[in-house]
C-alpha cells in the first residue's frame, strides 16, 4: 500500500468516526431515563420509551465497538502495519479496506 491509499483510508476513517460522534448526539436524548408518572404516559406507552431506551443503548454500544475498531485502525497505520493481515501478514485487498476500514484479515483468513 502506497501513501497516497494509505491517507485516503486515514481520511475514510475520519470521517467515519466523525459521523459516529454525530450519532452520539442525535442518539443522546433516546437514552435518556423514563419517567414514571403514570398520569402523563400510559402503561404501554411506558413500555415502548423502556424499549426505545434499551435499542438506544444497544446502538451506543454498536457505536463504541465501532469507534474502537477504528480507532485501532489508526494506530496501526501509525505503527505502518495497516492493511496487513494479523494472520497470514499478506496484504489485504484495498476493496475489502473501503467497505471496513478496520479490517484486520484478508478474505481467506477471515473465512477460515
Amino acid at each position: 500500500m502506497n501513501e497516497a491509499e494509505r491517507q485516503d483510508f486515514r481520511a475514510l476513517i475520519e470521517t467515519r468516526l466523525a459521523e459516529l460522534s454525530e450519532e452520539d448526539a442525535r442518539g443522546a436524548a433516546g437514552k435518556a431515563t423514563v419517567e414514571l408518572d403514570q398520569q402523563s404516559v400510559g402503561r404501554l406507552s411506558r413500555m415502548d420509551a423502556l424499549q426505545n431506551q434499551a435499542m438506544a443503548k444497544a446502538t451506543d454500544a454498536r457505536r463504541a465497538g465501532e469507534r474502537a475498531r477504528l480507532a485501532a485502525a489508526l494506530a496501526r497505520m501509525d505503527e505502518g502495519e495497516y492493511g496487513t493481515c494479523e494472520d497470514c501478514g499478506e496484504e489485504i485487498a484495498p476493496g475489502r479496506l473501503r467497505l471496513d476500514p478496520a479490517a484486520t484479515r484478508c478474505v481467506d483468513c477471515a473465512r477460515g
